[in-house]
């Protein structure tokens, strides 16, 4: 789910873009900055890839039959293997926010200074999130 709400902000962004295209004309003529298009290209990818590590983490879970610190452990090497792709997302998509942060309003640019930084620690948490996610989900039947 964080990903979706990591996705409704690049959104938010999105709809600024007529009034940035109005107001930065001397900006575009500078270096291009990663488009919209292109930065819902690699979200995409990226939630793609999400899901996979998800699917990936339910498999370990299962195949550790129980065994929590099994279970832990790939889960955490799973995590690790992803890792690299959510930091590099964050890392796009803080460069997306600050491409467009110029040609904001001052109340746009004080919102998205305020979001920014809570965005990039979702998109980074991503795994650790979803970790905790499959474990709890694991324990669930358990549990019953």
């Amino acid at each position: 789910m964080s990903l979706r709400l990591v996705l409704a902000a690049s959104a938010v962004l999105a709809f600024a873009a007529p009034v940035l295209a109005q107001e930065a004309p001397a900006a575009a003529a500078a270096a291009a900055p990663m488009t919209e298009a292109e930065l819902e290209v690699r979200a995409d990818a990226f939630e793609a890839r999400m899901a996979e590590m998800t699917s990936e983490m339910q498999a370990a879970a299962a195949a550790a039959a129980g065994d929590a610190a099994k279970m832990s452990a790939d889960l955490d090497a799973i995590a690790a293997r992803y890792q690299p792709e959510a930091d590099v997302f964050a890392e796009e998509l803080k460069g997306f926010i600050a491409s467009q942060m110029a040609s904001l309003p001052p109340e746009a640019q004080a919102q998205a200074a305020m979001v920014g930084p809570m965005i990039d620690a979702q998109v980074r948490g991503l795994p650790a999130q979803s970790k905790a996610e499959v474990m709890a989900a694991a324990a669930q039947p358990a549990a019953e």
